[in-house]
């Protein structure tokens, strides 16, 4: 069976991300490449890339809870969430307890309802734009 990705637009604009260092997005320099490179300046590149990736995963946990929530909240009014009774109820505890782990078979005929056109509110508030398929 073919698993698949379903992809929407929610945003998840209020959940407080740091930013990555600019450094992080450009080809590291080699040191004696001509480039005025010096063994100082990539330890400290090293160390700002160091302690971005500390910051980020320092409060996993609870950004995790934060973007859990902010889907829940975005999205209470999905079929889904409904049938499983959560009831616009936002918190992880909550969460873990009424809805289930399923598998794409579960899911099924609501990706179907989907691929069929049906733009309600199904898996999610917006609407599912495309599925990726492996």
């Amino acid at each position: 069976m073919f698993g698949a990705t379903l992809r929407n637009s929610i945003a998840l604009d209020s959940v407080d991300m740091p930013e990555a260092p600019k450094h992080l997005c450009h080809e590291p320099k080699e040191l004696g490449d001509g480039g005025g490179g010096s063994n100082t300046s990539m330890i400290q590149e090293k160390k700002r890339a160091l302690e971005y990736i500390e910051e980020v995963t320092r409060n996993a946990d609870e950004i995790q809870e934060k973007v859990l929530a902010q889907i829940l909240s975005c999205s209470a009014e999905a079929e889904y969430l409904q049938r499983h009774g959560l009831d616009g109820r936002t918190d992880r505890i909550t969460f873990k307890k009424l809805v289930p782990v399923v598998t794409y078979e579960d899911l099924k005929p609501d990706i179907d309802r989907i691929a069929n056109g049906d733009t309600s509110p199904i898996l999610c508030s917006k609407p599912i734009s495309e599925f990726l398929t492996r």
